[in-house]
């Protein structure tokens, strides 16, 4: 194993207490590492897994450096997403504390750069993340379902919205979005004229069309 300092992320002494003592229920715990890597996106930012494996398994290009006495591999894919990056302990587990987010196009694959550049950041872009942080989607979370503000054309009064989790694909989805997120963005932005589902609906779990 190596002996190398990680110098991709840290680990607080709480958050290593935690896996030092989970490493050590672990069969051959001295052969293994704790695997860290971004899986995808989650809302505005990266998903993570944390798993044990072998550290003579870590593919090349891999991080591969100790934090204190345990040793921690970072797939090549992951290392940029996660410098800097920090893992502490907190009441309901570990957490990744990132400092980096996802690109337009990691968080957006497929939806046309024309629509990305009017951005999230002007005003009424800023009301909808709001609305939809606080009203949307904790109505639609029963059903594992999420709303995410991907740009709002505040020239033309046009937001654009994306849908995931059990509303990707569902065939509700086109009513959850005109009865339930287009009534809630309008009573807080009068001046919206429409708002744009851009989700791939056709890879979602149910889709309800698929591509011809």
């Amino acid at each position: 194993m190596s002996t190398t300092p990680i110098d991709i992320l840290t680990l607080t002494d709480e958050a290593r207490d935690m896996v030092r003592g989970a490493l050590a229920s672990e069969d051959r715990s001295e052969e293994l590492g704790l695997w860290i890597e971004v899986t995808g996106t989650q809302g505005a930012g990266y998903s993570y897994d944390l798993y044990f494996s072998e550290v003579a398994q870590a593919p090349e290009g891999a991080a591969i450096g100790v934090d204190g006495d345990i040793t921690v591999v970072v797939p090549a894919a992951s290392v940029d997403r996660l410098r800097g990056a920090r893992l502490e302990f907190a009441s309901d587990g570990l957490v990744l504390v990132n400092p980096n987010q996802p690109s337009p196009d990691e968080l957006h694959p497929g939806i046309p750069e024309s629509i990305l550049a009017h951005g999230v950041s002007g005003e009424l872009a800023q009301v909808a993340i709001r609305v939809l942080e606080e009203s949307v989607n904790p109505s639609i979370a029963s059903h594992g379902g999420r709303a995410d503000l991907v740009a709002l054309d505040e020239g033309n009064q046009v937001a654009y919205v994306m849908l995931s989790g059990g509303c990707q694909g569902c065939a509700m989805s086109r009513m959850t979005l005109s009865d339930g997120i287009e009534k809630m963005l309008r009573e807080e932005i009068p001046v919206l004229k429409e708002v744009v589902d851009v989700t791939d609906h056709a890879s979602g779990a149910n889709p309800f069309y698929a591509h011809s």
